[in-house]
This record gives C-alpha cells, sequence and structure tokens, in this order.
C-alpha cells in the first residue's frame, strides 16, 4: 500500500510503500486482546500483601482454656475468625506475568499497525527533528490536528526532537524496538517516520 509522507510543517515529501504483510492485514480483535493483556499482567507489580494470623501485632496467648467455658475452643487473638486477626489466603507478592509465545507478539503488533492503517490513522513522517524548542514542536503538532499521538521513529530517536516533545501533553516519542501493541492502539493517531517504517519492516519480516 502507498501512502504520502509528510514533514512536521505540513509539506509533501513524496511518497512510500508500506508491506502488505504488516500493514494490510485484517485486524483480528482476538489476537490484539491477547497481547495487551499479556503487556498489562507483564507490568502489573503484584506488591499487594495482607498479615497472615503469624504477622498481626497481637498476644498469643490462650484467651481462656479450652474446656469448660461454654463457648467455641480458641488459642489466640490473631485467629482470623477475630476483628484485628490475621486474613486468611489473601493477596500475597507475585507476579501476574504468563508466556505468549513470539510468533503471537509479533503478529500482534502487525495487527496493530494494520488497525491504525485501516482506520486512517497511520501518518508517515520524513522525519522527526527539531531544534530541542518545545514551542515551535507544540505549534507545528497542533497545525498538523495531533491531539493524542505516538511518534515512532528509527533505531534512535533523535534526541532534540525527545526533549522538545518531552513537555507536551498527549505527545509519545518511541524509538523502533520499542513499538508495541497497547501503546500503538491508545494512541487517536500513530505517527512512523521513514526510518521507523524500514526499522519496523526490518524488525518484524
Amino acid at each position: 500500500m502507498k501512502l504520502d509522507v509528510i514533514k512536521l510543517d505540513g509539506g509533501k515529501a513524496g511518497s512510500v510503500d508500506l508491506g502488505e504483510d504488516i500493514f494490510g492485514l485484517d485486524p483480528r480483535a482476538d489476537i490484539l486482546h491477547r497481547v495487551v493483556r499479556w503487556q498489562r499482567n507483564k507490568a502489573q507489580q503484584g506488591t499487594h500483601k495482607v498479615k497472615t494470623r503469624s504477622e498481626t501485632s497481637y498476644s498469643t496467648k490462650k484467651i481462656y482454656r479450652q474446656k469448660g467455658t461454654g463457648g467455641a475452643r480458641h488459642g489466640d487473638r490473631n485467629a482470623p475468625i477475630f476483628r484485628k486477626g490475621g486474613v486468611y489466603k489473601g493477596p500475597t507478592p507475585r507476579s501476574h506475568a504468563h508466556d505468549l509465545p513470539k510468533k503471537v507478539r509479533m503478529l500482534g503488533l502487525k495487527h496493530a499497525l494494520s488497525a491504525k492503517a485501516k482506520a486512517g490513522e497511520l501518518v508517515v513522517l520524513d522525519a522527526a527533528t527539531s531544534d530541542g524548542k518545545t514551542g515551535a514542536l507544540a505549534k507545528q503538532i497542533k497545525d498538523l490536528g495531533w491531539k493524542r499521538v505516538l511518534i515512532i521513529d528509527g533505531a534512535e530517536v533523535n534526541a532534540d526532537f525527545a526533549r522538545a516533545a518531552a513537555n507536551i501533553e498527549g505527545v509519545d516519542v518511541l524509538p523502533s524496538m520499542g513499538a508495541n501493541v497497547y501503546d500503538i492502539l491508545k494512541r487517536d493517531t500513530l505517527v512512523i517516520t521513514k526510518a521507523g517504517v524500514e526499522a519496523l519492516e526490518a524488525r518484524l519480516k
């Protein structure tokens, strides 16, 4: 598929051929869902924790004698049945990550790129360069009509461009190796530089 290439000032800079096997697929929601779920679970901290009866701060003295009271037999007040006692089978620190085949992860990235292309939310940029001034870049992005945008560059992001974009709300910049399904789908517009297109096609071949 052929797509026009633009400059940051809005001017035309020719066109580029995008591979049908990466940008021309029919997006599948089930694959995208699997990859996003894998990403979010892997990113989850899993630091939730409750105190068990061995960790609560209470007396370990037997509260009353075993027999003859007419009440149920109890040991100490740390038992889960009592107020301020330990919690039974509560959450403990653990990893929420699960495995997902590499082929499915790569297919998910292809389907995410194809989904943006099919929706008309994919823009190819000639180059992501800037003089490092946030105000000037913010004006260019506003004039282009980009609000929630992800910009994917080549192997490395231009340092001045990254610095200028750092304080602009709704603008994120990633190198090609950082491109992922969740960040692509979360944004309204996906912008890829010509270098980024080449790097992504080489990565996903």
